[in-house]
């Protein structure tokens, strides 16, 4: 197994929203395995419960996956919705050459929980906080190799139907799909609000 690049600040500038992908990979599915393995192995999880599930949908499977995004959202959303966003979002995605789709699974974090009852409520906030991490690192690891990537939240929509389709337990949290492939155009133009509006230092 090869190293894993590491992170770098050039690595983090690098992670950007692309959302015009083709359903090619610039890396063999291989290198996806071992990156998304090294991933969730080395990623914080509270009190090293390692309460994160990936699925990852390659190629037809990815395909599938969105076609049934978009079987829901036409039985579900208004049909203005549908036709100017829905659908050709969905598309966009459904172009790329896989997904993974981040779970978090609560038996991790019950068995912590009562070990620490008077955590237990901060552990689902805290479980958040990880598959958040999760979702940066693999991102970042992954534009670092050079595959687009970009973010969405279509859950709870299709949460019912994955479950079903790819036999994922119905308890799991389902928090966010991370769509990639190999880029077919730049990022979008990123614009920054003023360091001194969000960063305070104190005893400098």
């Amino acid at each position: 197994m090869s190293t894993i690049t590491a992170f770098s600040i050039e690595g983090m500038k690098g992670r950007r929203s692309i959302y015009a992908l083709t359903n090619e990979s610039v890396i063999s599915d291989e290198r996806i395995e071992e990156i998304i393995s090294e991933v969730i192995m080395h990623t914080p999880s509270p009190f090293n419960c390692q309460s994160a599930r990936m699925l990852v949908l390659l190629k037809e499977q990815h395909e599938k996956l969105w076609d049934l995004a978009l079987e829901i959202a036409t039985a579900t959303v208004p049909p203005e919705q549908l036709e100017t966003l829905y659908k050709p979002r969905i598309a966009l995605f459904r172009a790329g050459y896989g997904t993974v789709l981040f779970y978090e699974d609560p038996a991790s974090l019950k068995r912590h929980g009562e070990l620490r009852p008077m955590l237990i409520d901060k552990l689902p906030e805290w479980s958040n906080h990880s598959s958040g991490m999760h979702q940066f690192a693999l991102w970042t690891l992954l534009e670092a190799e050079g595959l687009g990537c970009n973010l969405q939240h279509y859950n709870p929509m299709i949460d019912a139907r994955v479950s079903e389709t790819w036999n994922i337990s119905l308890e799991w949290s389902l928090k966010a799909q991370l769509v990639f492939g190999k880029p077919a155009g730049p990022p979008r133009e990123k614009t920054f609000e003023p360091l001194a509006k969000r960063v305070f230092i104190h005893g400098k």
